[in-house]
């Protein structure tokens, strides 16, 4: 599985609305956790890997996936990693109002906070209104909270000390899934004065408070786990959260069954690879190139490979489409934006990637071309069988393209624009981001005359780039997904915090004079807005099906390939149902240890 699994990644939940996504492998851990599980044995748990330290123990400013949501929040509902269903959670029921404008939700009785705290309704209105609503605390949440074609934020208040109101300015058909189960509660009583409290900057406390060198048993949860401690390039432990609102199984039995899970940071996959063959994790999300392996060393390995079907990420390459400047200098070099911005070019370099060689060589053949921008396990996408655009390879096709667009080559082969401006540009990568795609776009391009510079950088600089200094030319990554085409919202709309190919200047960032965005950028934002209101499923998948035509006809997007998602299992885990769409830890409090029966004979 892959990262920033991925860079903005989609939490457990939703939280950052289709976010996107990079592996990285850039060192080698020197610490094995087969020494600290054996070690720390005595209480039932779990040890798994991670690709990166966090960068923040702080919900709502969380940027990267996997991380620590998925063990240590909660929202007031939940979506069934299997069923797809949406289901009661911090909530134990809600009521949606006849003119689909008012749902009440319902919170459990007794409901507490990791310190013992109660959990009411006043943190529910304070999540919503204080921290994600809040214009001077800048989240991905933000978008997906504004609703319909005024943008207009819902309405957030208390009923009663159980009971929580939501007053949404249209109807919105994706409340529960995007909204009710992706957005999770945070703690009025510990973070409320953050919140009103200004730095020296003018910006809320709030948006330097629960940093990671913040000691994590500060770090207040409603999540089945909370944070126990916190070592740099090695480990993040959580402990059970005692107060957690799933105390007993039907037989009296404690939730979660595991007691302590061992989030092992290696950032190497090889590595992680070396320690899940030796014993040292207990569970592994692996590629398809380490598959075949794996897969003959089941028995022996006592561990079992689970295949959940096809990921819900999406991977590819796009180019900075933006036409404006910042401080008087252009965002793109006005030579290259002229090819980048040519529909043409952008169809010519779909149609020279060699998208099944990738899938044939990396992917082992575990894996189908990508054609959409929503995810393959969503009701919502639409697949080539059913009429989508595609780009099959035939570079013969992409030079005609490109020489009816103007474009004309050298008696060397390469590629020249009208004015005889060489084709070139620089596409930058995750460093250790699948090594072998990137130098295969480049030599497929290179067949068509296209010189490809490739830039491998920190993730961290990629997305400070991509979402702030707007200063790339082409980039390689991917993008979460899920089943809820409006989690990504935050993509499709013209103004969105993360319309990377296009990103207008945020608040708090230098003007960019002249951005404009293109007729086709606002109709797929339309449908979107059209989508959200309509209840009717048939109706909405029709309506993002349109959106899918669009964006394979204009190319924002470059899509790849979509692989199987993978993960090996120690057969001493139990109750894990992997999903494409929710990981391993949907359920994490389901999740026990039994014994190694293999060992004890």
């Amino acid at each position: 599985m892959e990262l920033f699994r991925k860079i903005f990644l989609a939490i457990k939940h939703f939280f950052l609305p289709i976010i996107l996504a990079l592996t990285t492998a850039i060192t080698i851990t020197a610490c094995n956790p087969a020494n600290f599980k054996t070690a720390a044995s005595q209480v039932p748990q779990l040890v798994v890997s991670t690709t990166t330290d966090p960068k923040t123990f702080n919900l709502a400013l969380i940027q990267e996936s996997p991380n620590i949501s998925g063990f240590t929040y909660e929202a007031l509902a939940a979506q069934n990693g299997i069923t797809k269903e949406i289901e009661p959670a911090l909530a134990e029921s809600w009521e949606l109002s006849p003119d689909k404008l008012r749902f009440v939700f319902t919170l459990r009785e007794g409901l507490k906070w990791s310190d013992g705290q109660p959990l009411t309704a006043d943190d529910v209105v304070f999540s919503f209104n204080d921290i994600y609503m809040n214009k001077r605390i800048p989240t991905y949440t933000q978008d997906a909270l504004k609703i319909g074609i005024s943008k207009a934020f819902l309405k957030v208040r208390k009923i009663d000390d159980r009971r929580v109101e939501f007053i949404l300015p249209e109807p919105f058909s994706p409340f529960l899934r995007s909204i009710a189960a992706g957005v999770g509660i945070l703690p009025e009583h510990a973070l409320r004065a953050a919140v009103e409290t200004k730095n020296s900057d003018g910006k809320p406390v709030f948006m330097s408070t629960w940093g990671t060198d913040t000691d994590p048993k500060k770090i207040i949860v409603n999540g089945p786990y909370a944070i126990e401690s916190y070592s740099t390039n090695q480990r993040v432990t959580f402990r059970r959260n005692p107060y957690y609102w799933r105390q007993k199984d039907a037989q009296g039995k404690q939730l979660p069954y595991i007691e302590r899970i061992i989030w092992q940071i290696v950032e190497s996959p090889d590595t992680a690879l070396l320690q899940f063959r030796s014993g040292g994790l207990d569970l592994l999300e692996i590629g398809p190139g380490n598959f075949q392996l794996l897969k003959r060393q089941e028995k022996q390995g006592n561990f079992t490979i689970k295949n959940a079907g096809p990921d819900s990420g999406t991977s590819f390459i796009t180019f900075n489409l933006n036409k404006g400047s910042r401080n008087g200098k252009p965002v793109v070099d006005p030579i290259k934006s002229r090819f980048f911005n040519n529909v043409a070019f952008r169809q010519a370099v779909a149609y020279a990637i060699d998208r099944q060689t990738m899938i044939n060589n990396t992917l082992r053949g575990l894996g189908e071309p990508q054609d959409s921008p929503i995810s393959v396990p969503s009701p919502y996408y639409l697949s080539p069988k059913e009429g989508l655009k595609t780009y099959n390879y035939n570079p013969e096709k992409a030079k005609q393209l490109l020489l009816g667009a103007g474009f004309k080559y050298d008696d060397k082969g390469q590629l020249l624009d009208a004015d005889g401006n060489r084709v070139r540009f620089t596409m930058m990568a995750v460093a250790g981001n699948r090594p072998t795609i990137t130098p295969k776009i480049q030599q497929d391009l290179g067949k068509i005359g296209i010189k490809v510079d490739l830039q491998f950088l920190d993730f961290s600089i990629i997305g400070e780039k991509i979402s702030n200094t707007l200063d790339w030319e082409c980039w390689y990554g991917s993008i979460t997904g899920g089943i809820e085409p409006q989690d990504g919202f935050n993509v499709w709309s013209v103004e969105g915090n993360f319309h990377v190919f296009n990103q207008k200047a945020q608040a708090g960032q230098s003007a960019t004079v002249g951005w404009k965005a293109t007729d086709w950028e606002q109709k797929i934002e339309d449908l979107y807005i059209q989508g959200a209101r309509e209840f009717d499923e048939t109706k909405r998948k029709a309506i993002y099906g349109e959106t899918q035509q669009l964006s394979q006809e204009y190319l924002p997007f470059i899509h790849l390939f979509n692989s199987l998602a993978l993960v090996a299992v120690r057969n001493t885990i139990e109750n894990v149902k992997y999903s494409a769409i929710a990981s391993y830890n949907w359920n994490i409090y389901e999740l026990k240890v039994v014994e190694d029966k293999k060992a004890s004979h």
